[in-house]
């Protein structure tokens, strides 16, 4: 399948992914400039864009795009030139890696991040609003409704917020799916009064009824359908976790201390890291990952040469 075809597949179906682009390749090096690949979040890398150990690389730093959201140009060369402080360097990341076969790459990382689908249950002026002021803003919207049989429909398990405006149709039932699917912002489009009542009635925890946001928005003197939906964004974005940079000389908190074998999760909330043994390069643990293991222990590496080394000598390594 055309790589493209299927970066637009990923788009359709709300997934994210990491296009890598080569944009030059100073030989010798296996891969040339027009090579695609695409990241996935679970570290599979689909396309090509050079050996072994190119594509280790560009696996571990596609992970931490899908992370922050950024695109970055990536340079992967096997001198330690330490990072590139020149002006206009902004954007560039340069990796030292020693077990590439001598030429210099930059690839182009793309972050291709799903906007925000906030969910709205109702037919009132206040959930159209919703949807529009959603969509104004460059976020996906649902809307549905459940006036009339088999209209509603399943709450998107991916939604960033569901908000039920229906006045009193359906609000316990979608209310609790949606604090039990754990989405992130849950909201009643209420009076205060009326929301109390709704949050009594219903078949939560304290700790659960807590997750949910009634009144929905914040408190800005709100009155026009229109203004109501501008103050339940304005809490969703403040309520959306922050990126923070790490004290300076800290160690990375995703990092994994070295010859540890961590167990694989399937929605792993940070990338965890290992260091390769024998070139003490950064890899990505994911199940793709080239991995060894000795009495025990599960060590990985950057590409099939260092596996090999380790494997027929490992006491020379640990």
């Amino acid at each position: 399948m055309n790589l493209l075809i299927r970066a637009d597949q990923l788009r359709e179906g709300r997934t994210p992914f990491v296009l890598a682009t080569v944009v030059r390749a100073e030989r010798p090096t296996s891969a040339k400039a027009g090579d695609r690949a695409l990241v996935l979040s679970d570290g599979t890398i689909e396309g090509f864009v050079g050996g072994t150990c190119a594509e280790s690389t560009v696996r571990l730093q596609g992970l931490r795009l899908l992370e922050t959201g950024e695109s970055t140009l990536l340079r992967i060369t096997p001198d330690d030139e330490g990072p590139d402080d020149r002006p206009g360097s902004e954007g560039l990341l340069t990796v030292a890696n020693p077990c590439l076969s001598g030429g210099t790459l930059e690839i182009f990382l793309e972050a291709m991040i799903p906007a925000p689908l906030v969910f709205v249950y109702g037919e009132a002026p206040v959930a159209r609003a919703l949807a529009d002021v959603a969509q104004a803003v460059g976020w996906d919207s649902s809307r549905a409704s459940g006036t009339a049989p088999g209209a509603r429909t399943p709450i998107p398990l991916d939604a960033s917020a569901v908000i039920v405006a229906s006045h009193g149709r359906d609000e316990a039932e979608i209310l609790t799916a949606a604090v039990k699917a754990r989405i992130p912002y849950v909201a009643l489009v209420a009076s205060r009064k009326r929301a109390a009542a709704v949050l009594a009635e219903l078949s939560l925890t304290d700790a659960e009824k807590g997750l949910i946001h009634a009144p929905a928005g914040l408190d800005v003197g709100a009155r026009t359908a229109p203004e109501i939906a501008l103050s339940v964004l304005a809490e969703i974005i403040s309520k959306r976790p922050r990126q923070t940079a790490p004290p300076a000389g800290a160690p990375e908190a995703s990092e994994a201390p070295k010859h540890i074998m961590l167990p694989l999760l399937e929605k792993p909330s940070a990338v965890r890291i290992a260091k390769d043994p024998v070139c003490a390069m950064d890899v990505a643990i994911v199940p793709d990952a080239l991995h060894y293991q000795h009495e025990g222990v599960v060590y990985y590496f950057c590409g099939t040469g260092c596996r090999r080394a380790f494997a027929d000598a490992p006491a020379r390594y640990l």
